[in-house]
């Protein structure tokens, strides 16, 4: 199951810790707390990939701050359970109580016995960064994490060192995490892409902090969060009060997206009817695959807009009726350019809480050109938060930024994270089936916020199911489609 997590700056969670230590106690127990969690999870980690703890070796990668202080005390632990500890300094100093406890240090100039100790570890711990560190590693850290054999595993304090805290943003050498180990409050990085893709799996470590001084930056909703939310037919519910989305999606050229869209949205069983507009005969391979489809334009509660649409002038007059209505919608692919145009022109009378864009980072890069900046699409990659929240600020929309690990923005700046699916969702028309799911929550009356999230959400669990199911093989898309009632069903069992 996943858990729900908040996610906050760097400056804020500073804060916190100060006032905290304001208090009246033992100036260094929040790090002895910290470091008893830290040692507890190395010592399993351990356990789980060498068969045990006693003889193993451990390589402290050791910063200035508290990060390296907390892996001097969590070494000092593990070598009272008969781990091997070799603390190796990245700078000059570190936590001088913790150097004296632990004994067994390396100094920065000790090259060729830092050296010898990582390529022997068992394990290796990043405390290079302290809480305040920022941009990618420079020097001896990054000479030390070079060093770290490929095979080794990494537990990162806090976050992996080299990733932009706040951000998540990667600009050049970083730890690569395997488990990143963060206490009471977690930053916005973990949560982020692409620094998300260098944390591994995340495990907190409560050390008694109060609620962090700021709003969070980033958050991911659980299964319970999800569960909570889903929309669920009451006994009295009808399929006209469950909500009716529209679909105006494929084209000649691309039938199977317009296949695909209204699959997701009726494998998601949210909302009651379905309706399809498209060319005729993508119209009828939408109905031998989808029956429960109804064809033709009607009344409908929300839009799902642009879904392999290429050049066909009945549905872009219909995606133009549509942006003008002022229904909820979201907006896809080959409508992306009217949305744009209407919002540039000043129609905006849906609000960003019911407009939802999901773009890839190549439609992102062309949104951005359409906003007069040249971005490529790597940029986009680099920083996906920070083109998301842009063309949310600029077009008041929300935007579900598609990628391994799925970021929805709006114009606040709050930032949803999921990343449930298994790599093998990178596959042909799996946008498709999210966009209808997304669709069919906004028909459901969820804002465009919590409709991306959900979504996402619902989405990669069905991939991961429709993995399972193949024996860990490839997917399609419709397989994620077929699953996805069965990942409901899951989910909801705990509701």
């Amino acid at each position: 199951m996943t858990a729900k997590w908040d996610a906050y700056r760097a400056a804020d969670l500073l804060a916190t810790v100060a006032a905290e230590l304001d208090r009246q106690g033992p100036p260094d127990r929040l790090l002895r707390r910290a470091a008893a969690g830290l040692a507890n999870i190395c010592a399993e980690e351990l356990d789980q990939r060498t068969g045990g703890i006693y003889g193993r070796r451990v390589a402290m990668l050791v910063g200035t701050g508290n990060n390296g202080a907390d892996a001097l005390l969590a070494g000092v632990r593990l070598q009272r359970r008969g781990v091997h500890v070799d603390a190796i300094l990245v700078g000059d100093t570190a936590y001088e109580p913790g150097i004296r406890a632990l004994g067994r240090v390396i100094g920065v100039d000790n090259i060729e016995a830092a050296d010898e100790a990582i390529s022997r570890a068992d394990l290796i711990v990043d405390g290079i960064i302290g809480e305040s560190g920022v941009g990618p590693l420079r020097g001896r850290a990054a000479e030390l994490v070079a060093a770290i054999p490929t095979l080794t595993p990494v537990i990162a304090v806090d976050l992996p060192s080299g990733v932009d805290p706040d951000t998540g943003e990667v600009n050049g050498p970083h730890v690569k995490a395997d488990v990143t180990v963060t206490f009471s409050a977690a930053k916005g990085c973990v949560l982020m892409p692409p620094g998300a893709y260098a944390v591994g799996s995340l495990r907190m470590v409560d050390v008694g902090l109060p609620p962090v001084t700021g709003d969070p930056i980033a958050c991911r909703l659980g299964d319970a969060e999800i569960a909570a939310r889903w929309p669920v037919p009451q006994r009295t519910s009808h399929k006209y009060t469950r909500g009716v989305l529209g679909v105006v999606a494929g084209s000649d050229a691309y039938p199977g997206a317009a296949v695909l869209a209204v699959m997701g949205a009726v494998q998601s069983g949210v909302a009651g009817i379905t309706r399809f507009v498209g060319p005729p005969a993508v119209t009828a391979q939408v109905l031998s695959a989808v029956p429960e489809a109804v064809p033709g334009i009607g009344r409908v509660q929300a839009w799902l807009l642009g879904s392999g649409v290429e050049d066909d002038d009945e549905q872009d007059h219909a995606i133009d009726t549509a942006l003008a209505s002022g229904l909820p919608c979201v907006v896809d692919a080959g409508a992306l350019e009217a949305l744009v145009a209407h919002r540039k022109a000043g129609n905006r009378t849906a609000s960003a809480d019911q407009v939802l864009l999901t773009p890839h980072a190549g439609e992102m890069a062309r949104i951005m050109g359409w906003l007069g900046k040249e971005v490529p699409r790597a940029e986009v990659e680099a920083r996906p938060r920070h083109y998301g929240v842009e063309i949310a600020r600029a077009f008041e929309v929300t935007v579900l930024v598609k990628g391994a690990t799925t970021l929805i923005a709006r114009p606040d700046g709050l930032v949803a994270s999921q990343a449930e699916a298994p790599p093998w969702l990178a596959t042909a028309g799996a946008g498709d089936v999210l966009a209808g799911i997304a669709g069919a929550l906004l028909a459901a009356g969820l804002d465009a916020f919590d409709a991306g999230e959900m979504a996402a959400f619902i989405h990669g669990r069905a991939a991961a199911l429709a993995h399972q199911r193949r024996g860990g093989g490839p997917l399609t898309a419709t397989a994620v489609a077929d699953a996805t009632p069965e990942a409901i069903g899951q989910l909801l069992e705990a509701r």
